[in-house]
């Protein structure tokens, strides 16, 4: 017998059926053809998902390409072995690797900053975090003097919250604004603003401008770093959301931030190519700065490359998951131009290095060099000096700005892990070799722009 009763959204819901794209053309079909029960339940076979999975008993097998020299450096450790332990009981994971720049990144069963999660046919939005795709760039200036390159940088770079100013905003390129239309992820006014707004931005935390000098031919190097700023983070928490909806039918077990959307669904390739295309962005934004720093400066490009460390790569059916590491492989870069880009802190070298893929490695290398403790108690350690006294001791010898004009000791050189720790635990563990050094001239960071945020000052002068 058919059904006279019209079939909605929350009936197929209520079947099992997770909210999808597909649901708009199913209930047509359905009711266009008025299907019976039987048919309907025969029709949406095709949709259906498999069943609900647990977590591993144990964890899946993981690489840990990390040491310890001293108790701080144990208890971080610990620390990052005790969250993923519990990532590696993700029903989809097959692999993990710890890099040497590896801190937690949030509570236990948070892949922790400077590790890689492959997982089988499945994309996990908590894994790549809200900063999709951060990344850096590298401009071979030549014989440009770094001093034209670091002030012609100073002029044109943008750090802080929000977007450029009007009159001051790069364009949106009209291939990358099609791009965004025609992605259910991306399509909506307010992302397709932010796209436009934060193009040339560089936000804030350990984001940063460096301009040095090759180690080997002397040439100026200027190397930038952020992600994707407003965009991702709006792809961030749209993914979050739909994984969210599987998790609740796929593996209710699985800890939130681990939820994941399975690749061979309709969100799951929406997803997919929203990453591409934010992808796209964040190297664009890149781009449009070395590009303005150069005219500025009537400097000339003799090379450029990049990489990106926070990411998702995938490799047939499998996705690996970097939450802060550089990818080795060439296969995980399809527009790859040159080596990669280690940055460590701003009183150090940016590490020019390649490497091949091993078992333990899986194809990537450190991203930086970590910390092994949060900003805030790195603060507190030093809270007997002034930020004034911190900044004249760890930026001596070199062009250290802030672009809000306010010192962020948390991102000066002792916030993180030893440099020369890093170098050898890459040696140790073979995570990539050193082929060039870019020698640091200066930087320029966001600063401590909190300080003298509009609400601070309303809060100021409410109690003056």
């Amino acid at each position: 017998m058919k059904t006279a009763t019209i079939i909605t959204g929350k009936d197929i819901r209520d079947m099992g059926f997770p909210p999808g794209k597909w649901y708009r053309s199913a209930i047509v079909h359905i009711n266009n053809n008025n299907l019976s029960k039987k048919d309907i339940e025969a029709y949406l076979e095709q949709f259906k998902l498999p069943p609900s999975q647990p977590l591993f008993e144990e964890p899946v097998a993981y690489n840990l390409n990390i040491s310890a020299d001293n108790e701080l450096e144990e208890e971080n450790i610990a620390k990052v072995r005790e969250t993923m332990d519990a990532v590696m009981r993700t029903p989809t994971v097959v692999g993990g690797s710890v890099m040497p720049d590896a801190c937690p990144a949030g509570p236990v069963g948070t892949i922790p900053v400077g590790g890689v999660v492959a997982t089988k046919n499945a994309i996990h939005p908590g894994m790549h975090s809200a900063d999709i795709c951060c990344s850096v760039m590298l401009t071979d200036f030549g014989k440009a003097h770094p001093k034209t390159i670091l002030d012609a940088a100073q002029a044109t770079t943008h750090f802080g919250p929000g977007g450029r100013p009007r009159g001051q905003q790069f364009k949106l390129p009209d291939d990358l604004k099609a791009a965004f239309e025609a992605n259910d992820f991306l399509f909506d006014q307010k992302s397709l603003s932010i796209a436009q707004e934060h193009l040339g931005t560089q936000g804030d935390g350990n984001h940063f401008l460096f301009v040095g000098k090759s180690a080997k031919t002397g040439n100026t190097m200027m190397i930038t770093h952020h992600g994707s700023r407003g965009p991702g983070a709006r792809l961030y928490n749209k993914g979050m959301a739909a994984a969210a909806r599987f998790k609740a039918i796929l593996s209710p077990e699985t800890l939130r931030q681990n939820a994941w959307i399975p690749f061979d669904t309709e969100e799951g390739q929406d997803y997919w190519e929203a990453l591409q295309t934010i992808r796209k962005w964040t190297k664009l934004n890149h781009e449009l700065l070395h590009d303005a720093v150069a005219e500025k400066a009537r400097a000339v490009k003799e090379n450029r490359f990049w990489n990106e460390h926070n990411f998702v790569f995938k490799d047939g059916d499998i996705f690996y998951h970097a939450k802060g590491a550089t990818p080795l492989d060439a296969k995980f870069m399809p527009d790859i131009t040159g080596p990669r880009l280690i940055p460590l802190n701003m009183a150090e070298p940016v590490l020019i290095v390649e490497g091949p893929t091993t078992a333990t490695n899986l194809g990537f290398a450190p991203h930086g060099a970590g910390r092994n403790m949060s900003r805030s108690q790195h603060k507190r350690n030093l809270d007997h000096l002034t930020n004034e006294e911190i900044f004249a001791k760890e930026t001596k010898g070199i062009d250290a700005r802030f672009f809000s004009n306010e010192i962020d000791i948390s991102e000066l050189p002792s916030a993180y892990k030893p440099a020369t720790a890093v170098r050898e635990q890459m040696d140790t563990f073979g995570l990539g070799t050193v082929l060039d050094e870019v020698m640091p001239y200066g930087c320029i960071m966001a600063g401590d722009w909190q300080k003298n945020a509009p609400w601070r000052k309303k809060r100021r002068n409410r109690r003056d």
